[in-house]
């Protein structure tokens, strides 16, 4: 088993890439503000003509999240294309062209971010408030501690006597934010499918996601491009499994981890073994 390259920075291996997908909390942001440094780098990038695809597993629309990173201070011009799970699954049930959307019925109980109902606007889903009248649950968004969790098992009960799907557009268990970890949807999917229910994922790091990504690179080859993300379930493993290379951003989701004095390959090692991806190079923050 080959050992990631630590580097200090993304200058050390861009040359060798012409594409990067990159990931943005826990990586160019927490949800507040920018990572010091992360805007330059985007910039550095695309002075050296690479294209870039943001990719998330944000279970909102890709316009919301164009206009928060514009919000942000990022320069979304640079960009080929920003990716989300949510646009991903919002046109999969308007397709319903392949399964299990093509069988997911008409009725949701949604869960998502505050009012935000963008994930299902234009399409013939009606939004119920019970989930005895549900066809599926539809979470995107979640606003939990992670401690907080079980309080969604009466809901899931009541949902599997029925045996309805659960639809995921988030298949992020935690997520990085200002004020440290959150519980993500698919820290509810997981619990649902652990109780014998099932579960859809939309989001990294299935390969539907990176499909919609190359949509973007203009036929650029997989050995050209590179993801940059914090998650070794999701960013890496992904990665692996479509064939292109990989960083891992060690101060994201897993900087736990690494505590003063550790050994950084013995980390690794133990985190690919837990989740099954294994980066190429690996890296404290995303910089230039």
């Amino acid at each position: 088993m080959s050992r990631p390259l630590s580097v200090d920075g993304i200058r050390e291996f861009a040359d060798r890439f012409d594409a990067f997908i990159i990931d943005q909390w826990g990586v160019l942001h927490d949800g507040a503000a920018p990572y010091p440094g992360s805007i330059d780098a985007l910039q550095a990038l695309h002075e050296r003509g690479k294209k870039l695809v943001l990719l998330t597993n944000s279970g909102r629309r890709a316009s919301l999240n164009r206009e928060r990173m514009t919000e942000l201070g990022f320069d979304t011009g640079i960009l080929e294309g920003i990716v989300t799970s949510g646009e991903a699954a919002w046109k999969a049930l308007s397709d319903r062209a392949f399964a299990p959307f093509d069988s997911l019925g008409r009725r949701c109980y949604l869960v998502t971010s505050g009012n935000d109902t963008g994930p299902v606007e234009g399409l013939d889903i009606e939004v119920v408030d019970d989930v005895g009248k549900a066809d599926f649950l539809y979470f995107t968004f979640l606003q939990s501690s992670i401690e907080d969790i079980p309080r969604f098992d009466p809901l899931l009960e009541r949902a599997l006597e029925r045996r309805l799907p659960f639809l995921c557009s988030n298949p992020d268990r935690v997520a990085v934010n200002a004020g440290g970890m959150t519980a993500a949807p698919g820290s509810i999917a997981a619990r649902y499918e652990a109780m014998g229910g099932e579960v859809a994922y939309v989001g990294k790091p299935h390969r539907p996601i990176y499909t919609a990504c190359l949509a973007h690179l203009g036929g650029i080859a997989h050995d050209g491009i590179v993801c940059i993300g914090d998650s070794i379930e999701h960013d890496i493993k992904g990665a692996n499994d479509m064939g292109f290379a990989s960083c891992f951003i060690r101060n994201g989701i897993h900087r736990g981890a690494f505590g003063k004095g550790v050994d950084e390959v013995s980390v690794i090692d133990q985190l690919t073994a837990e989740h099954g991806g294994r980066p190429d190079f690996a890296l404290a923050d995303f910089r230039w």
